[in-house]
Parts: structure tokens; sequence; C-alpha cells
């Protein structure tokens, strides 16, 4: 199941384009920041987007993991609460303030509460696709969303948009050999706890990896970036740690002393450890190089979920919790 999943990423990025392009939306008369609110694998497109348009946007992109929202949110706030199943406790407590607040507000959603809400309180909405079971699944459509939010509100430039057709394109065309490396690295990791290291402007990749290993494959790991890491994790590696395998995501275009800093970090940390791994990405923008690590990162989870025998799908812990908060 979740392999099928994965290996329709591509395909749901041209989709994601498509319902965006579909999408009714009404400017605000003043945007003075944006704000977005979601969790899981909703809320790491915001992570994401705030990545991608650092560099063209001119207000700020500020993402929210939480119940609540900042005091700071206003009218003149664009407010984006993104939620695949419409349903998430958290999302729908921010959402509720942010209604209170006065902000302008879009709900990203493929039904459940939030749709009922924003069709109920006349709030603006794009409704995506609900025949996805597993919303960490649905990256492509709640970033790309996001990114036409802000394109079709003058925010950002329309290139970013073509950049997300021409990253499912370079996936698909990069295919065979996205399967190859994943496999490669989903049985050098295999009984090792992952250290993920990147750079500062790619962390969402980290992020999300981190958590396709733990939802994926049912591991512990961690993730650190460059330069911050060099502050003061790296003091950490003292002694020997055979059980720890590094992976490094690089882009080729990474800024240039970051480049130096991960090339010494290379020779300090490989005394402690024989896993060090550094996957390049392929693709000539950001958001190119992003979607390729995405995808290659998917997929070592996968294989490594296969290799410790679970069911890359299966996520009953965090049912269970949602059953027992709906009980207290």
């Amino acid at each position: 199941m979740m392999d099928e999943l994965i290996a329709r990423f591509p395909d749901q990025l041209d989709e994601a384009l498509v319902i965006g392009k579909n999408a009714r939306l009404t400017r605000p008369a003043r945007i003075d920041q944006v704000f977005v609110t979601g969790l899981g694998g909703s809320g790491i497109g915001g992570d994401f987007v705030a990545s991608f348009v650092r560099a063209t946007c001119s207000i700020p992109y500020i993402v929210s993991k939480s119940y609540q929202i900042p005091a700071w949110v206003g009218p003149h706030t664009l407010a984006i609460a993104s939620s695949y199943s419409g349903n998430t406790e958290e999302t729908l407590s921010a959402l509720d303030m942010l209604q209170q607040s006065g902000a302008h507000v879009i709900v990203i959603s493929s039904g459940g509460r939030m749709i009922d809400i924003a069709k109920t309180n006349g709030l603006q909405y794009i409704q995506l696709p609900d025949n996805w079971p597993s919303p960490r699944a649905c990256l492509g459509y709640s970033f790309v969303q996001q990114l036409v939010i802000l394109e079709r509100f003058g925010l950002i430039p329309a290139e970013l948009l073509e950049q997300v057709t021409s990253a499912a394109s370079l996936l698909r065309q990069e295919s065979a050999d996205i399967h190859e490396r994943a496999k490669r690295v989903a049985e050098l990791i295999l009984g090792k706890t992952s250290v993920i290291y990147t750079t500062d402007r790619m962390e969402p990749i980290a992020l999300r990896f981190r958590q396709q290993l733990n939802e994926n494959a049912k591991v512990l790991c961690w993730h650190h970036v460059i330069p911050e890491m060099n502050h003061n994790e790296l003091v950490g590696w003292r002694d020997r740690r055979d059980d720890l395998a590094v992976m490094v995501f690089r882009n080729r275009d990474d800024f240039e002393r970051n480049q130096i800093r991960l090339e010494i970090n290379k020779e300090i940390i490989s005394h402690y450890t024989g896993g060090f791994i550094e996957l390049y990405a392929k693709g000539q923008t950001q958001i190119e190089q992003a979607m390729y690590h995405v995808h290659l990162g998917d997929w070592v989870s996968w294989y490594l979920a296969g290799l410790r025998g679970v069911d890359a799908t299966e996520v009953r812990v965090i049912d269970f919790l949602k059953t027992e908060l709906g009980n207290r």
C-alpha cells in the first residue's frame, strides 16, 4: 500500500497544480504576513514552502504546529489552515482562534470538520481528493496549494509553480536510479540509529526523512542542521559509535561556507562512526532538489520497513493516542 502511494508522488504533484489552478480564491486588500497552521504530514508542507519562498516573498511566512496562534495574528494576516483529514484536533483549535482573530482564512483539506466549518462560515477553501489513506503521503497536495495561494495573491513569482512541474518530470526520469540508491541506503542503515544532517535552507528535507523513518520504518532517529549544529552537537561526537549511521542530504549549490563546514564535519565525525553517507540531489532548482531528496528518502523508509519486517502503513499507536484523547 505505502509503496503505491510513494510511487504516485510525481503524479500527485501534477494533480495538485491542476487543483490549484481551478481553485476559486479572492485576495484580501492587505496582507502583512502569512501564518500557516498544520501538523504531521500537513504541517511539513508549510515548512517546505517557508524554505522555498524566503528568497522571493517580501512578507513573513510563519509555520505553527500548535493548538494556539500568536497574538500578532489579526485582520491583515493571511492564515492557511492545513489538515488533510480535516479532523486534526490541534488544527481545529487553531482554526477557531483564527476566525476570532479576524484573519483572512483559507482552509486546505480533503473534507472532515474543517471543510464543514469553511462552508458554514463562508471561509475560502481548497478541497483535496479524499482517497489517500495516509496523510504523510499527501505532501504534494499540501505544499503545492500553499504555493498556489501565494502566487495567486502576487506574493511569489509564477516560476516556482513551474519548478513543481519540472520536479515531477525529474522524479519520473530518475525513478530507477532513486530506487537503487534507496535500497543501498536502507541496507546500510539497517540495525543502526540514523543521524540526519543537511544545511539550514534544506532542513525540511531532514525533518521529512526523520518523520518517514519514524512512521514507515518504525525507528527512532534525530536530525540537525549546518551551521547551527557546529555550535553545539558537534561537541557530542566524542566516542566511537558504530551503532549510528550518519546521512547528509547535500546539494552542489549549497552556500559555499556551509559546504566547507560539511567537509570539515565529515572529517571529524568519520573518526567516530563508519557509517557516513552523503546523498547529493539531482535537479537544477531548490524545489527540484528538495523533491528529489524527499522521494529518495520516502523510498529509503519503505525499503527499511521491508528489511525490518514491519508494515509501513500501520500507525496503531497514533490511533490509540487519538482514541485516548477523545475519551479525556
